[in-house]
């Protein structure tokens, strides 16, 4: 059989929120994605079976004169308007791979949500990448026939849940507080109830501990049952959190020990902008024929 060679395009995978590989969350990353079809994008992200895979992109003519790059983002389950470890990884991958910011120590990528800042370096940040929480789509508190339904997924007894809010930036991410991280890491939600729920839950660290928040994500709807470390659930618990005076301006949130893994998302409020910030390192690099 014959047919056209498909052209190479470089690809990296790369670890996000996390200086140890395989301890952080995993996103592919195809570079130089022109020509690509919508089918085609949600076929490999199918394929690579990651919580997200991105490709790529030329800004579009809208913004052209202020973006850096325009990025898609695919679950194994469809596309998403905005995520923030594909935020970061692809950040990273696209400095990796040579692009030169229009702005020293900013990078500007373009994705469904708009247009969203993602800063080089930055105090104490050892050159660590973080991107602005983008706004709110939707906030304020879950209607009780939402909040009973996650109750009985997560098998929750009346008075567990002390805070809840919808946090959706993009996603459709809803999140409620528990009363300890011990209690947020014993869960095992059933995932056929919460279906088609975006769920975040959170609790504070016991006194000590060297993070102030442990966090866990469910998003059974779009193919991944658990995501390991996820920066936009942790942008929208930031705005949600320090807002309502639940949490000091600056702090690190675990994820991912559920998992085996241990994330670290950091977070930080200056002025009117609140900062999420995670390390990257690089485990694959080479090219895909797609």
């Amino acid at each position: 059989m014959t047919g056209i060679v498909p052209r190479p395009r470089r690809f990296h995978q790369v670890d996000v929120f996390t200086r140890e590989p395989l301890k952080g969350n995993p996103l592919a990353v195809v570079h130089d994605a022109e020509g690509l079809s919508d089918e085609q994008m949600a076929a490999f992200a199918r394929w690579t079976n990651l919580s997200e895979t991105t490709f790529l992109l030329p800004p579009s003519a809208d913004a052209a004169a202020q973006a850096d790059y325009r990025v898609r983002i695919f679950t194994p389950g469809g596309e998403l308007p905005f995520a923030g470890h594909p935020t970061l990884g692809s950040g990273w991958a696209w400095l990796a791979a040579g692009g030169q910011p229009r702005q020293a120590g900013m990078v500007v990528q373009e994705c469904g949500v708009g247009l969203v800042r993602v800063r080089q370096g930055g105090p104490d940040a050892r050159g660590r990448l973080a991107f602005a929480a983008p706004p709110l789509r939707r906030s304020g508190p879950l209607d009780a026939a939402l909040l009973a339904r996650i109750g009985a997924a997560l098998g929750l007894a009346p008075g567990d849940v002390l805070q809840h809010q919808w946090v959706d930036n993009g996603p459709g991410w809803c999140a409620v507080m528990l009363r300890s991280a011990a209690q947020v890491l014993a869960l095992r939600p059933d995932m056929a109830q919460l279906r088609d729920i975006k769920l975040g839950v959170v609790a504070a660290q016991p006194a000590g501990a060297e993070t102030q928040f442990e966090v866990r994500a469910f998003v059974p709807g779009l193919g991944v049952p658990e995501d390991p470390v996820t920066g936009s659930l942790n942008a929208g618990l930031a705005q949600w959190l320090i807002g309502a005076g639940l949490a000091p301006e600056s702090y690190v949130a675990a994820q991912g020990a559920a998992l085996g893994r241990a994330g670290r998302v950091h977070v930080q409020r200056q002025g009117q902008d609140i900062w999420i910030g995670g390390d990257v390192v690089a485990c694959v690099s080479g090219e895909v024929r797609l």
